[in-house]
């Protein structure tokens, strides 16, 4: 064959992009899509302002406190099921103190449960300041609580379900002693049993009256 019926190679025009290292970015070349966060244009996968609802829901006026949370496992053909009960007390700081008892398959759920219930069962109970009028003892089941008054400055000198009560019911000087069983809920009904038995002073000239 001669060497006019040979077919050059076809050479790289000028200026365009070589089949080896040449640029290879899109149309638009340094201004192009950014896709680690930089502000694109509409349509360029730029992001908007986050949204946040979490802060979107009213504030409880109620204090609540998880004092115990109780797991219980049953055996079953396909392995173990567990159930959660929840202890928890709520109040509102001001003298009024609600105890409840909640149970799920869930630990959200059984506390969810028990803070309905303790919202539903407030009581009132008395305050002289930040303490209690007098010394008194409360008894529930096995649970002996014992609580005196304190002076200003002291604290609450108590711990676990005692100091849980104390707190959401608002009180901020108080000493106290468990004498039973260390039972959450036996504690916790003791203290509330302590609690009502509080008079103050206008209280018991009315009933002597």
């Amino acid at each position: 064959m001669s060497e006019e019926n040979k077919s050059p190679a076809a050479a790289p025009a000028v200026g365009g992009p070589s089949r080896s290292g040449g640029d290879r970015r899109g149309p638009g070349g340094q201004g192009g899509n950014n896709r680690r966060g930089g502000q694109g244009g509409p349509g360029q996968g730029g992001r908007g302002p986050r949204r946040d609802n979490r802060n979107d829901a009213p504030a409880s006026e109620y204090n609540d406190k998880v004092v115990h949370i109780n797991r219980c496992s049953k055996v079953v053909k396909g392995g173990r099921r567990f159930n959660f009960a929840a202890l928890v007390v709520a109040g509102d700081g001001k003298g009024r103190v609600g105890v409840g008892y909640g149970k799920a398959k869930e630990v959200p759920d059984a506390i969810r449960k028990g803070t309905d219930r303790a919202h539903r069962a407030l009581v009132h109970v008395n305050l002289r300041g930040n303490t209690i009028p007098h010394e008194v003892i409360g008894h529930a089941d096995g649970g002996v609580v014992m609580l005196r008054p304190a002076a200003p400055g002291t604290g609450l000198i108590a711990g676990g379900g005692v100091r849980a009560v104390l707190e959401v019911a608002g009180y901020k000087d108080v000493l106290s002693k468990s004498m039973g069983s260390n039972n959450p809920q036996a504690i916790v009904k003791a203290t509330l049993d302590g609690l009502s038995k509080l008079r103050t002073l206008e209280q018991i000239k009315s009933l002597r009256a």
